[in-house]
């Protein structure tokens, strides 16, 4: 791969998280508000590890299963749907705790890394994505995995620091929430869930 070429993909992927932020945006800064940026870190391992299974899919040919089957495209999303509905539910209903200090800390740290594991696995675009952008920037007659480790990784780094940002972003905003109220922290980190589900479930892939 030539350096240029390498460049041009900095940029494509810069170019693509220069939007509103997405589910998997919205539950870090849901998760930073609520337990503080240390703890959300869990949440952005989570999401990473998820990435590198659809990076891999993409890479064995998932995400043309996906990307032209209707049903297991939308099986994916609607339960990626009903899984972020149910958190933000769950966040509404609940009582004034917000740091959960009483909850064990590994118990809690597995709990938000399944959070941003399944947040991120339950989007179908996402290896639709990876499976769509990665042939554009590989050069056929060099080794391709080393090309494939280079993009993958890059992705993952650009990924986990917009993603450690929105934690801060939100880690910083619950100070300022939390003086008001615990409950009105939880209502607002329950709506961002099901923002994030109607976001979601929103979008659609037309399958050829």
């Amino acid at each position: 791969m030539a350096f240029e070429t390498y460049l041009i993909y900095l940029a494509a992927v810069a170019v693509f998280f220069a939007t509103p932020p997405d589910t998997s945006q919205l539950l870090i800064i849901s998760n930073s508000v609520r337990y503080g940026l240390r703890k959300s870190v869990y949440t952005i391992a989570g999401d990473l590890s998820a990435n590198c299974m659809q990076m891999t899919g993409a890479a064995f040919g998932l995400a043309a299963v996906i990307a032209t089957s209707a049903t297991a495209f939308n099986m994916i999303k609607w339960c990626g749907v009903v899984y972020l509905v149910w958190i933000g539910v769950q966040l509404i209903r609940s009582s004034d705790d917000v740091s959960d200090v009483g909850a064990n800390r590994s118990g809690q740290a597995l709990r938000l890394y399944r959070q941003g594991f399944v947040t991120s696995m339950a989007n179908p675009f996402a290896v639709v994505f990876f499976g769509a952008l990665f042939p554009q920037f590989i050069d056929p007659a060099s080794a391709i995995l080393p090309q494939l480790l280079i993009l993958g990784v890059t992705y993952l780094v650009v990924d986990g620091a917009i993603l450690a940002l929105w934690g801060w972003l939100g880690a910083r905003a619950s100070s300022v929430l939390k003086r008001h109220s615990l409950r009105l922290v939880n209502k607002i980190c329950g709506t961002l869930m099901i923002v994030a589900a109607a976001l979601l479930g929103s979008q659609d892939f037309q399958t050829r």
